[in-house]
């Protein structure tokens, strides 16, 4: 079974720096992969990109941009290379902006993480907590993400809420 971990939270909640933590701890892998899925449709967003890929560069992180692409940039990672995705919230808001077919990207992307033979931590915003959106695609984007991190959740061997740096297990442990 793949050492797959899920980490979920709000946005700012700590869910990255924890993964990234969780990901640098491991021993005897290769150099880890972070899978970046965002994109940068404005000038405070390249610059946000730039500043989290100066950090990576810094310790040791092998970035890879894959915004749309994710399940087929997660096969063509080494197989004992541990691997980050960040985020999942991102990557599923950019395949709905193209318009693709979410059941069957997430089917790719299921059975990519699953076949991986290194331990694989993916982050993902929890969005269910706050009030019902007042538009229909916002509705949908609301619906899918929910959708995604169950179907992904029960998958994981591993599910953590982070709220304001804390993290709480859900399944199996911290």
């Amino acid at each position: 079974m793949t050492d797959f971990t899920l980490i979920l939270g709000g946005a700012r909640s700590g869910k990255s720096r924890l993964a990234e933590a969780r990901i640098q701890a491991l021993p005897g892998h290769q150099a880890p992969v972070y899978l970046a899925t965002a994109q940068a449709f404005d000038a405070e967003m390249a610059e946000r990109i730039a500043h989290h890929r100066a950090q990576r560069a810094d310790a040791g992180w092998r970035t890879v941009e894959a915004p749309l692409a994710l399940s087929d940039a997660l096969g063509a990672q080494p197989p004992d290379a541990p691997v980050l995705i960040d985020c999942l919230t991102l990557w599923l808001s950019n395949q709905m902006l193209a318009g693709a077919d979410l059941p069957a990207q997430v089917d790719a992307l299921e059975h990519a993480i699953l076949a991986r033979a290194a331990p694989v931590v993916a982050v993902a915003n929890e969005v269910g907590l706050g009030i019902v959106p007042d538009n229909a695609l916002a509705r949908r984007f609301r619906d899918a993400a929910g959708r995604l991190n169950q179907r992904l959740a029960a998958r994981a061997g591993r599910v953590i809420l982070v709220t304001a740096g804390l993290p709480l297990a859900l399944k199996g442990g911290l």
